[in-house]
C-alpha cells in the first residue's frame, strides 16, 4: 500500500525465485482488489508451472496481475526431469494457454547449449517456442545460453564430466557473450545463433499479428514499443 498511496508506483515485479501460491495468494488477490489497488498498479511476478489453477489465474488478473514469468528453459523432456522442473512439454503447453485465457501474459525463458542437449534438442525448443509465441500462448520470452554458476551443481557437473571450453576460473567468460560448456554437436556460433533465432520470433507476422488484436489501451501499444526495442537490442548483441 505504502508504494502505491505514497510514491505512486504504477508497476511492480517480484523478482524472488517463485510468488508465493495456494491460499496466500488468494489472499493477497483478494486485498488487492478490496483495496482498489488492482486499479492501481500492474503487478507481474515469476511463476511455476503446475502451481496455479484457473480460478488462480481468473482472480490474479482481477487483481491486476499482468505478466507472470515461466521459466521453460527446454523443448527437450529429457532435460525437463533432469532439471527437475516437475512438468511435462504438455503441460507447459496447456499452462501457458491457460494463463493468456484468462488475460495474464506469460513471459517464457529459454536456455540454449545444455552440455548434454544436441541439435536436434535445440531444434525442438526453438520450435516450442515459435508454436507458443504465433499462437499467442506466450506473450513474450527470453533467451539465454546456459551459464553453469561456481556452487551449482551443473558447475561441479561441468567439471566432473569435463565439459568446459574454458578456464573454469576465468569468470570473466561467465557473462554470457558466448557459451562456456561443450555442446555434444553444435559449435559455440550455432548455440549463438540458435538464441537470435529464438529472439527473431519477435519480428514474425503471425505474432506481430496477434499482439495488435490483443491491444487494448495505449499503455498496451507503449509496452509493445519497449519490448521491441529491447528485442532488437538482444538480436544486435547476438550479431557481434
Amino acid at each position: 500500500g505504502l508504494l502505491i498511496e505514497k510514491y505512486k508506483v504504477k508497476t511492480v515485479f517480484d523478482d524472488t525465485g517463485c510468488f508465493p501460491v495456494g491460499e496466500w495468494l488468494r489472499k493477497f488477490a483478494r486485498l488487492m482488489v478490496d483495496r482498489g489497488y488492482n486499479n492501481e498498479v500492474e503487478f507481474s511476478c515469476n511463476m511455476r508451472f503446475g502451481a496455479l489453477t484457473r480460478d488462480d489465474y481468473r482472480l490474479m488478473r482481477k487483481a491486476g496481475f499482468r505478466m507472470l514469468l515461466f521459466g521453460v528453459e527446454s523443448g527437450s523432456q529429457a532435460t525437463l526431469d533432469r532439471l527437475n522442473k516437475g512438468t511435462t512439454v504438455e503441460g507447459i503447453v496447456e499452462e501457458c494457454r491457460l494463463a493468456r485465457d484468462e488475460g495474464l501474459e506469460p513471459h517464457i525463458t529459454i536456455m540454449v547449449g545444455y552440455p548434454w542437449e544436441t541439435r536436434k534438442d535445440a531444434l525442438g525448443t526453438l520450435n516450442l517456442a515459435k508454436m507458443l509465441m504465433e499462437k499467442g500462448w506466450a506473450a513474450t520470452l527470453q533467451s539465454t545460453i546456459v551459464i553453469p554458476y561456481p556452487g551449482s551443481r551443473l558447475y561441479a557437473e561441468a567439471l566432473e564430466n569435463g565439459w568446459f571450453r574454458i578456464d573454469p576460473n576465468d569468470y570473466d567468460c561467465f557473462d554470457m557473450k558466448e557459451p562456456v560448456l561443450s555442446a555434444p554437436d553444435m559449435s559455440p556460433e550455432e548455440v549463438m545463433k540458435t538464441c537470435d533465432e529464438i529472439y527473431k520470433m519477435f519480428l514474425s507476422p503471425k505474432y506481430m499479428l496477434k499482439q495488435l488484436i490483443r491491444m487494448r489501451s495505449w499503455r498496451d501499444f507503449r509496452y509493445s514499443v519497449k519490448g521491441a526495442a529491447k528485442v532488437l537490442g538482444h538480436i544486435r548483441d547476438f550479431a557481434r
